[in-house]
């Protein structure tokens, strides 16, 4: 049995179809479903139904798909072991994150990890929500909301604080902020309302409802970016506010909300040496700005 040939099966399983199976794995439409053509011939068995919106699992599908994992998880002990046989970590980790928990907390501190695993490649996708680590888009995930799914493992990893910041010229600018009702003559940058598709992004409804609607984007980085060039009030967490002197908190501790990074990981992943170093890298990362979440 061609092991190349499990591997186009399991993608094409996860994917629900070729095409997206055949771009995760780099290959085209074509040969995907060759190679698994080719892999029910060898089995002398069926193991998808194809149609024209996707594919479909038979029974003998459903039942190899199993075996195909604790193959592949087999291959990934076996690979890592024999990276780890001398003193130091190799292979990729594929890191899903929010933008903040990314850009802020993992890149300024990832020379870190190089330093100390030169040969440990980490990825880094700055999107957590459409991610599924059964379907092995990323190694691990770090989230807003606790991962719903029940066959993967979930560690909190802290929680943290958001607020009200604005640059000191936006503040010398415009009239003084003493109040909550005093928004209403303010730009408060926020999320564009008909897109935010998360709750987690509606915890300061009760300021953006109230203040004068300013600049809007989908990530927070571009919201950042807005705020620092005195386009209005902005709301960050307070550990990147602390490293940043151009900003000012707007109305103290009397407007904050709390909330939690969640860590996650496929419980046959989570025993490998490089995730369980790319793990502690965020841990440690975590435990280092405690202080200030």
């Amino acid at each position: 049995m061609n092991w190349d040939d499990v591997r186009i099966f399991l993608a094409v399983a996860r994917q629900g179809g070729f095409a997206s199976a055949a771009q995760s794995l780099g290959v085209n439409h074509t040969t995907a479903a060759r190679r698994l053509t080719a892999l029910e011939t060898h089995l002398r068995a069926r193991l998808v139904i194809r149609s024209p919106t996707g594919i479909t699992l038979t029974s003998t599908g459903r039942i190899f798909l199993a075996r195909a994992e604790r193959m592949e998880q087999e291959a990934l002990h076996a690979e890592q072991n024999v990276k780890v046989a001398g003193t130091s970590l190799a292979g990729k980790v594929r890191l899903a994150t929010r933008e903040a928990f990314g850009a802020w907390l993992v890149c300024p501190r990832v020379n870190l990890l190089k330093e100390r695993f030169p040969d440990l490649k980490l990825e880094l996708v700055s999107e957590a929500r459409n991610i599924s680590l059964l379907k092995r888009d990323a190694d691990i995930a770090v989230s807003l909301h606790r991962p719903s799914q029940s066959r993967v493992i979930v560690q909190k990893l802290t929680d943290y604080r958001l607020g009200l910041f604005a640059s000191h010229s936006y503040l010398q600018k415009y009239p003084p902020i003493l109040t909550v009702e005093d928004l209403q003559q303010h730009n408060v940058i926020w999320y564009i309302g008909d897109m935010i598709d998360m709750d987690e992004q509606r915890y300061m409804h009760r300021i953006t409802s109230v203040a004068r609607a300013g600049f809007r984007a989908t990530d927070i980085l571009a919201q950042y970016a807005a705020m620092i060039s005195g386009a209005g009030i902005g709301i960050i967490p307070l550990y990147q506010a602390a490293s940043d002197n151009n900003l000012a908190r707007v109305l103290g501790s009397d407007i904050e909300e709390k909330r939690t990074y969640w860590m996650s990981v496929h419980p046959d992943s989570r025993k490998l040496a490089n995730i369980r170093a790319v793990m502690d890298f965020l841990t440690e990362i975590v435990r280092e700005k405690r202080k200030l979440f």
